[in-house]
C-alpha cells in the first residue's frame, strides 16, 4: 500500500516475512542521464542506511534496516508504530510539549554531535511511540557533516516549521528545541550555529528582494 510520495522516492506498507515493515523505492528520473540517475539511486540508497545506522549508535532511535537492496535501489526497513509529531503536537498541554520539543532538541544536537546531519528536519519525519520515543525517520537528504552550514540548514529549516506548520506554538515549541540542543552541543557551538541560522535568513531576505 503507497504511503508517501515524495520528490525522492516513494514509501509502502508491506508485509514482509510475517512483520510489518515500510518499503522505500528510489524510481528512476526520466530527466536524468540513466548513468547519472543509476549513480545516484544507489549512493542514497548506501547512505541513509549508513546514516540511520550511526544515528542509532549515537543513541537517537531510527527504524531498524532489515533489506538494503542497491540494484533496485530499496530500502525494507522496520515500521514504527506511532503518530507524527506533526500531527499531535498541538494537542498537548504546554508543559508536554516543552518537554517533547526539548528531548527533540536534545536528539538533533546528538545528531550533531556526531556528525550527522538529517537534512529533512521536520516534525513530519518524528515518530512518536506509544512508550514515548521520539523516532527519526527519512534520512534521503542526510549527510555526515561537521561543518556549520549545514548544522545551521538543519535547524534553520526546523525553525521555518514551527513558523509556518506550528505558527501557534513557536515560543513553546521550537524555544524548546533550542534549550534541548544548546544542552547537548553546548552554549558556545548552539551560540555559532544561531548565528549562521541568522545568516541563513538574512541570504533568503535578499535572494527574495532580488527576485521582486
Amino acid at each position: 500500500m503507497l504511503m508517501k510520495k515524495g520528490a525522492e522516492a516513494r514509501l509502502f506498507l508491506e508485509e514482509w516475512h510475517g512483520r510489518k515493515v515500510i518499503m522505500k523505492k528510489r524510481l528512476p528520473k526520466k530527466y536524468r542521464l540513466p548513468q547519472l540517475d543509476e549513480r545516484i539511486r544507489s549512493y542514497r540508497t548506501l547512505h541513509e542506511p549508513q546514516l540511520m545506522h550511526q544515528s542509532k549508535e549515537a543513541g537517537v532511535p531510527t527504524p531498524t534496516i532489515f533489506l538494503v537492496d542497491v540494484k533496485e535501489a530499496n530500502i525494507v526497513m522496520e515500521f514504527i508504530e506511532g503518530e507524527q509529531v506533526k500531527k499531535i503536537l498541538h494537542t498537548l498541554t504546554t508543559e508536554e510539549r516543552r518537554k517533547l520539543c526539548n528531548h527533540i532538541g536534545v536528539s538533533i544536537g546528538t545528531l550533531h554531535n556526531h556528525g550527522i546531519i538529517h537534512g529533512d528536519l521536520t516534525t513530519s519525519n518524528m515518530i512518536l511511540t506509544p512508550h514515548e520515543k521520539i523516532v527519526f525517520v527519512d534520512f534521503g537528504l542526510g549527510e555526515f557533516s561537521t561543518e556549520l552550514e549545514a548544522r545551521g540548514v538543519d535547524l534553520h529549516l526546523m525553525k521555518r516549521v514551527f513558523q509556518s506548520t506550528h505558527y501557534d506554538c513557536v515560543e513553546d515549541g521550537f524555544e524548546a528545541v533550542w534549550t534541548g540542543y544548546a544542552e547537548a552541543v553546548g552554549e558556545e557551538s548552539a551560540g555559532d550555529v544561531s548565528k549562521k541560522i541568522v545568516e541563513i535568513e538574512e541570504r533568503g531576505r535578499y535572494i527574495r528582494r532580488e527576485e521582486t
